[in-house]
């Protein structure tokens, strides 16, 4: 990362009445060190926020591009948004930043010079940055690993290794780099998906088009992972509850999930469309 000439990363973010976490994170990421050699542009969308996230990103860090959201947009629809607007511009790298995650103060420059080394053509993979819980030091984002187990199929959390960039099937989008040439072949993120679901599919979709993804070695920032209380995974609420959450954007719609299922699970598809519809039924 010695080049005279700068890359151009876009950073794409999407928020919704977090305000602080919002501002903690962008307080992260314009604190990174060793970054003289990026020329660094965020593109923010504002998912029509009630509690005031717009107007205090303005007012702290007006260099940001703000975006306007019509409030049902989602992770999937905001980062789209986001991602939209930085393809039009075009720029060497574009980021994916969840909101919720806190950057250690060398993550940039860490991330891009592995995602510039990585590949076999160097800086032609996508380079996923792994997260971990601050309370319990646990990883909670990152790559994820396909693996057969007879006539099963599970996506399961990879860890990174602490030395070396390690191969992954896809991720989760929280700190994932995407070179040029990747996002002008796969596009955007699917628009058939709401909320969850569209990293996963994007990075699948990568590697079935010859794109590798790569876990960078060790971890990144902090964030904690979502807790299956309250959602359709609790088995302490009524079915009645977890049925409307399992149809809710960040449950399983049968639309997006059929897709997702149809597309990335091979023979195995209807087994795994079906089974969280009768886990949700029984309760497990």
């Amino acid at each position: 990362m010695n080049s005279v000439q700068k890359i151009r990363i876009a950073v794409l973010m999407t928020c919704f009445n977090r305000k602080s976490m919002t501002l903690e994170t962008l307080d992260s990421l314009f604190g990174q060190k060793n970054v003289e050699n990026l020329d660094v542009t965020v593109y923010l969308v504002d998912d029509n926020s009630s509690d005031g996230t717009g107007l205090a990103v303005a007012h702290r860090f007006p260099q940001v591009t703000l975006l306007q959201g019509s409030g049902s947009l989602f992770w999937n629809g905001g980062m789209r948004k986001a991602f939209a607007a930085a393809l039009a511009t075009g720029f060497d790298r574009y980021i994916w930043l969840n909101d919720d995650t806190r950057l250690k103060d060398d993550a940039l420059y860490r991330l891009v010079a592995c995602a510039m080394d990585i590949g076999d053509l160097p800086g032609s993979a996508i380079v996923v940055g792994s997260i971990r819980d601050p309370y319990t030091g646990e990883r909670s984002y990152g790559g994820i690993q396909k693996k057969r187990s007879g006539l099963r199929l599970d996506f399961v959390p990879q860890l990174p290794d602490d030395s070396r960039a390690v191969r992954c099937d896809t991720m989760n989008g929280n700190l994932t780099i995407i070179p040029s040439a990747v996002a002008s072949r796969l596009g955007n993120l699917d628009d058939a998906f709401q909320h969850q679901l569209g990293d996963f599919d994007y990075g699948l979709r990568a590697v079935k088009a010859g794109t590798p993804v790569f876990i960078a070695p060790g971890y990144f920032g902090y964030c904690s992972d979502n807790p299956s209380s309250g959602t359709w995974r609790d088995s302490a609420l009524s079915l009645r509850k977890r049925w409307r959450h399992l149809m809710s954007p960040k449950g399983a719609p049968p639309r997006e999930w059929f897709l997702y299922t149809r597309r990335h699970f091979g023979w195995r598809w209807p087994f795994y469309f079906l089974s969280p519809y009768l886990k949700s039924v029984v309760g497990l």
